[in-house]
């Protein structure tokens, strides 16, 4: 019997993501009170929650076979771990920021202290960069240390709101991040549980192609068939049957969910009645 296959699920800001995505893969997390081991419905499958931070070295270590974790956190512990698939939700930049009244030579002019989580990646920027500097490390809330405890912070950010509403500014972008389904290499190894891992990812892309496209559904009366039919976009051919008593065609097509405010109107200009949308669970290219 195969072993379970061992999956960390990221604590924290990508936690709903991750755990939206196991349940639309057919995997839905139930964890009882004051527990890191959800239950996912496979008993094949055995998961600890884990801070995001600490993902890539466990997988490294071999301790766990596959997990959820940013690409900000893989470069900062320069976990040796493989990259199944990137998830794409979740993104962030990492940046340095400064106070709003901080000027570049006033910066370079002294030793600073740089507040971060983010020690490793702080570092090489810093160097790079050329400045002098002193790391103070944080846990959370770094934004708040300036200007009284750090004339410098490298934190992430989505849209850089909270930066602005502590008066910080941009002055740098280390790197961009987002949420990554990655795995130990030792796992890779086995072929059992490598053949588990793929099957996850395909499970997942399957979920996220379906967030992006809706199924589109007409009848098309006989004389405005080869125009509709024609103009139609979808992933390969479009599915069509004809109506009982040869009254024309019923379509189905998949389409990104941006096109729908365009296609639509056309599709009735040329003719296509009844239409109806509705979203995708899946979708397996």
């Amino acid at each position: 019997m195969i072993d379970k296959l061992r999956l960390l699920i990221p604590k924290g800001r990508i936690y709903d993501g991750v755990v939206r995505l196991l349940a639309d893969a057919g995997f839905p997390a139930v964890l009882a009170d004051r527990t890191y081991r959800p239950a996912l419905g496979a008993d094949w499958l055995d998961a600890k929650i884990m801070k995001p931070q600490n993902v890539g070295e466990l997988l490294e270590l071999g301790s766990h076979d596959a997990g959820f974790t940013g690409t900000d956190w893989i470069q900062e512990s320069g976990a040796n771990v493989a990259e199944i698939l990137d998830l794409g939700f979740d993104k962030v930049k990492v940046v340095a920021a400064v106070p709003q009244e901080f000027d570049e030579a006033a910066l370079r002019s002294k030793k600073l202290v740089v507040a971060t989580e983010y020690i490793n990646i702080a570092r090489q920027w810093l160097e790079k960069s050329g400045y002098q500097y002193r790391l103070l490390r944080t846990y959370g809330a770094t934004e708040v240390f300036p200007p009284d405890d750090a004339d410098m912070i490298i934190d992430n950010t989505s849209s850089g709101q909270t930066l602005r509403d502590n008066g910080l500014k941009i002055i740098g972008t280390l790197l961009e991040s987002s949420t990554r389904f990655v795995a130990s290499h030792e796992a890779l190894a086995n072929a059992e549980k490598s053949n588990r891992i793929e099957e996850l990812a395909m499970l997942f892309r399957a979920v996220l192609d379906g967030r992006d496209r809706v199924m589109l559904e007409m009848n098309i009366p006989k004389d405005c068939f080869e125009a509709v039919v024609n103009g139609l976009p979808a992933m390969r051919s479009p599915t069509v049957a004809q109506l009982f008593g040869d009254g024309g065609y019923a379509v189905k097509i998949a389409v990104m969910k941006h096109e729908v405010p365009i296609i639509i109107p056309r599709l009735k200009n040329l003719g296509a009645m009844d239409i109806v949308e509705y979203d995708l669970r899946k979708v397996v290219l």
